[in-house]
């Protein structure tokens, strides 16, 4: 029976083995880390700007409620503005949890152009929304 001697030497097997061990190292390093220009595509809005958001239609929607308890618009346009709030409100809220709290831009910019149409009409329901004509033609009109 033959015994077992290793002809190499401890030191050429461990300066072996950290000649293999390295690279992979390093590839398994780069397949995990994020680096600066690996960074999370800036289109996403996050955080404050979702809770911004949120806070913008509760805002609205105090805005309905203040202005029908003034008697300034009906139960009917009341309920119809605050449909479209909650649907709003709704959208942005599954968008944000579909992706982590995170709504692509051109969808928050789309949420907000809705809030602002619906801020637009309660203004214009009340008597309150911004005129626009200079008063030659006869009178100024609400914009909207």
């Amino acid at each position: 029976m033959r015994s077992f001697t290793p002809k190499t030497s401890l030191r050429t097997a461990t300066l072996t083995a950290l000649l293999i061990a390295v690279p992979l190292a390093g590839a398994y390093a780069a397949g995990h880390h994020k680096g600066a220009l690996d960074a999370t595509d800036p289109t996403d809005m996050t955080g404050p700007r979702v809770e911004a958001l949120i806070q913008q239609v509760q805002g609205v929607r105090q805005g309905i409620v203040d202005a029908r308890r003034a008697n300034n618009i009906t139960p009917a346009v009341a309920e119809r503005l605050e449909m479209r709030t909650a649907h709003i409100n709704q959208a942005a809220e599954k968008v944000a949890a579909s992706d982590h709290g995170r709504i692509p831009a051109a969808q928050y910019h789309d949420l907000l152009r809705r809030l602002d149409n619906v801020d637009q009409r309660l203004m214009i329901d009340t008597g309150s929304g911004f005129m626009i004509g200079d008063g030659a033609d006869g009178g100024n009109y609400p914009n909207g």
